[in-house]
C-alpha cells in the first residue's frame, strides 16, 4: 500500500508525496477553504488530500496523477469523486 504524506507549503498549496515500493512521486495541489467545504465533509485539508489520493490511486498509478492541479480537477476526470469522497470522509 502506498504511503501518502501531505505538507502545507504556503496558503492553499500542499505538497503530496506518494511513496510506493522503491519509487515516489510529488504533487502540488491547491486546496482552498471553498474546496474543503465543498468536498471535505468537515475534514481538514490534509485529511481530504490523503483520502483524495487514495481515491486516485485506486483508479490510476501514482505516475499518472498530475504533478500540479487544483483539487476540483479530480471531478472532471472522475465524476463520482464528489459523492465518493464525502462518503469516505463522513463514514
Amino acid at each position: 500500500m502506498a504511503e501518502i504524506r501531505v505538507e502545507q507549503q504556503r496558503d492553499d498549496v500542499y505538497l503530496v508525496r506518494v511513496d510506493e515500493g522503491d519509487s515516489s512521486t510529488e504533487h502540488r495541489v491547491t486546496v482552498t477553504d471553498e474546496h474543503v467545504t465543498r468536498f471535505g465533509a468537515g475534514a481538514e485539508a490534509e485529511r481530504l488530500l490523503e483520502a483524495s489520493f487514495r481515491f486516485l490511486l485506486e483508479r490510476e498509478s501514482k505516475e499518472s496523477i498530475l504533478g500540479r492541479f487544483e483539487l476540483p480537477v479530480i471531478a472532471r476526470y472522475f465524476p463520482e469523486y464528489p459523492d465518493e469522497i464525502r462518503r469516505r470522509l463522513s463514514g
